[in-house]
């Protein structure tokens, strides 16, 4: 897994920099789980001394994304990929290191086989739980992402 994770920060690096920039970096990942982290600096922070939510959303949605966007590379199919909402809750103030977890892979799969059978666009909704060093929870977030086959 390591050459695929950082194969992926490569490419945080040249597609997402703010996101690379603020440290969003992709630690595991595979058909089932992706773990991102992000480390509280000044760099990203908030007046109050926390980590910026748009920070915080970087991170969560990169687990959810990396994993659709493997899916689809290893699809073989031309999909695009889109996130039509998202919602989050922020239950602590987030410092140190952040880890953002989805364990939504399984959808993606059923997502894609449906679009390629059917021709239409499908949606999906992926959670991402945002943790600190002692594994409390500091927000959650979920993204409705939609696919469908290019023309």
């Amino acid at each position: 897994m390591a050459k695929s994770t950082l194969k992926y920060n490569v490419f945080n690096f040249f597609k997402l920099p703010s996101a690379w920039w603020c440290g969003v970096r992709l630690q595991h990942i595979d058909t089932t789980k992706a773990v991102v982290t992000v480390k509280h600096r000044w760099f990203n922070q908030n007046p109050f001394n926390s980590m910026f939510w748009a920070v915080q959303g970087m991170a969560a949605e990169y687990a959810t994304g990396i994993m659709v966007i493997d899916q689809i590379e290893k699809s073989g199919k031309k999909i695009s990929m889109l996130v039509a909402s998202n919602n989050a809750t922020f239950t602590k103030k987030a410092t140190g290191r952040i880890t953002f977890t989805c364990e939504d892979g399984h959808l993606i799969e059923d997502a894609i086989a449906k679009t390629v059978a059917t021709g239409e666009g499908q949606i999906f909704t992926m959670k991402s739980v945002g943790v600190n060093k002692d594994g409390v929870v500091v927000s959650t977030f979920n993204f409705d992402w939609t696919i469908r086959l290019r023309k």
